[in-house]
């Protein structure tokens, strides 16, 4: 009866972990000292859990271990203790994968794992991309980039490419040097219960970035960043994994100089249904963006129960305090990187495609700036409905107003203009409904119309008025 008992024991503390295996990175090599390049023991710790057909990688509290270059494997959990660090070197000649394939000037790989299933980076501890390092001067608003040759050495925190199953759960990730968790043709993916502290001076720091991904759920997030918190594209370099798709984004608050929740700007497939609901955007660029600049389409996204605060930066930074940005441009080629990777193989002129079926429901805006939706031409984008939308418009800073930006496009990217409340321009089957525009205390010199409309087919205003706060 006993032996009974103990089986039954040890069955039960398998199905509640207890039996993992754990491999403490420490009894690999590791020292811990925060000077130490601890990569060849984080990495042998990892190699023997795979080994072993998957366990805990343990990172130990009380202790900072820096680190270059690593990759994952399947069946792995890395889990970094509360009190526990792992810290990318500062040595840039350790930085040599690119994190683009063929294209080495958008820099490297910290981080990786390719071909992965069953991964999870879990714990209440710290990877920090020491991004500071990799940085040349300190601006107003930014850092200026330290000119490079033919590899920008930059490394993107996490880069996980083609992988199946991963849960990102507790961790704090921060100071990474440009794009911090980068997922690339991924599949069933849970983000919970993460802080992600950038630098907002820092360029293409985005937090998210979520390239040719499925079925994918970020929830329970707090990020700031100085590039995009959370981005859904499709870029050109890894175009065999298709459409991004399926996403659901809930209870995140963010903070972003450029902007917190961006849909597109690289697309050459197809962005579609996604839902975001019940986010907390406070003291951003943009808020809300939908930027299609290449051929790939965007359909089918539903906004919810949005709070949004924005402000005017500096021209460093694409966007000009608008609320809600939705916009179908093709891109710009002057620009040699653009020319080179960005525009499809052996052409030197991309299109732009559609923008349909978007949906922004009980939102809340505050800025400097109005709802801002322009294309090229009318067939580009359409049925674009708001419903309960509130924009108050109100100087917060000394930062010039009165421009919108389509920004990076092979039109004029700033137009100086008086800013409407909601702008709309070369659309069709627009819909506003019970919703207002309220002129702050501090109305700005630049307002202009609470509607405009230019070239639009097909606008309906219903239950919409327009106010003035004075307090």
């Amino acid at each position: 009866m006993k032996i009974i008992y103990f089986i039954a024991f040890i069955m039960l503390m398998s199905l509640n972990g207890v039996a993992q295996e754990k491999f403490n990175i420490k009894n690999y090599g590791a020292i811990g000292d925060g000077k130490t390049n601890d990569a060849i023991a984080i990495q042998k710790a990892i190699d023997a859990c795979s080994a072993a057909g998957g366990g805990q990688v343990l990172v130990p509290a009380g202790h900072v271990f820096l680190s270059g270059p690593f990759n994952l494997k399947s069946f792995i959990e890395l889990k970094v203790e509360a009190g526990a660090k792992i810290l990318a070197s500062p040595d840039e000649k350790v930085y040599t994968k690119s994190a683009f394939r063929e294209n080495k000037g958008e820099g490297t790989i910290w981080i990786g794992g390719e071909k992965l299933e069953q991964v999870s980076i879990t714990g209440n501890g710290i990877i920090d991309g020491n991004g500071i390092s990799f940085m040349g001067e300190e601006l107003k608003d930014s850092y200026v980039l330290k000119p490079f040759n033919i590899i920008d050495p930059r490394p993107h925190l996490l880069t996980l490419i083609g992988c199946k199953k991963l849960n990102i759960e507790g961790i704090t990730f921060q100071n990474s040097a440009y794009w911090t968790i980068h997922l690339i043709g991924c599949n069933d993916v849970s983000i919970s219960n993460i802080t992600l502290l950038n630098s907002i001076k820092i360029r293409n720091s985005d937090g998210i970035d979520l390239d040719h991904s499925k079925n994918v759920r970020i929830t329970n997030c707090y990020i700031e960043s100085g590039d995009d918190c959370i981005c859904l594209k499709n870029r050109r370099e890894y175009e065999e994994y298709g459409a991004c798709e399926n996403i659901v984004v809930s209870n995140c608050t963010m903070t972003s100089s450029s902007c917190a929740i961006k849909i597109g700007s690289e697309n050459m497939d197809r962005i579609s249904n996604v839902l975001i609901n019940n986010c907390n955007i406070r003291n951003s660029n943009r808020g809300i963006g939908i930027q299609n600049r290449d051929e790939g389409t965007v359909s089918d996204i539903i906004f919810s129960n949005l709070l949004i605060e924005s402000k005017l930066f500096t021209d460093v930074w694409w966007g000009k305090s608008e609320p809600i940005y939705v916009t179908a441009y093709s891109r710009a080629t002057a620009n040699n990187k653009d020319a080179g990777w960005r525009l499809p193989k052996g052409q030197n002129k991309g299109k732009v495609g559609d923008i349909k079926n978007i949906y922004f429901s009980n939102i809340r805006c505050i800025g400097e700036s109005g709802v801002y939706v322009s294309a090229e031409s009318q067939d580009k984008i359409s049925n674009v409905n708001f419903d309960q939308v509130s924009i108050q418009i109100n100087k917060s800073t000394n930062e010039i107003g009165g421009f919108y930006d389509r920004r990076p496009s092979n039109v004029q990217g700033l137009i100086e203009s008086k800013i409407a409340g909601f702008y709309f321009e070369n659309a069709a089957e627009i819909n506003l409904s019970n919703s207002e525009v309220i002129w702050g205390p501090n109305k700005p010199p630049y307002a202009g119309k609470a509607v405009e409309q230019k070239n639009v087919s097909d606008l309906k205003l219903t239950n919409f008025r327009e106010g003035n706060r004075n307090k």
